[in-house]
């Protein structure tokens, strides 16, 4: 018997628990809408931006190449030098600051090395 009696008091008080709309208001959502309706941001200066942003400048387009005045001319001047060829080239830079060249070079890959002794 007293577990049916629990029930029913179980039952009573859940009975009794209100839901109407005037209990179930939130407190907390009331005062968060009121403080964001009397929120007046402040004005923001007209010169606020002077510090942060850089001025705009467009840029300058290119200048565009202009010939030559007398083109012919220097035409003529580059046809009167004389092309220098490969074999010149190859002999001046094989006798330059690397003494022998590029023969004695190989020779000297190509000699057989000696294996260093190993310390016991």
């Amino acid at each position: 018997m007293s577990s049916l009696r629990l029930l029913r008091q179980a039952a009573c008080s859940a009975r009794s628990f209100s839901t109407s709309a005037v209990s179930r208001r939130d407190i907390v959502q009331d005062l968060y809408i009121r403080e964001l309706k009397a929120y007046k941001p402040t004005p923001v200066a007209k010169d606020a931006h002077l510090g942060a942003v850089k001025p705009f400048s467009p840029i300058q387009p290119p200048k565009p190449p202009t010939l030559p005045v007398d083109l012919a001319a220097e035409l003529a001047a580059y046809d009167a030098i004389e092309p220098t060829t490969a074999g010149e080239s190859a002999t001046a830079s094989s006798t330059g600051e690397f003494g022998q060249g590029a023969e004695a070079f190989l020779t000297f890959l190509e000699a057989d090395v000696k294996a260093a002794e190993a310390h016991h």
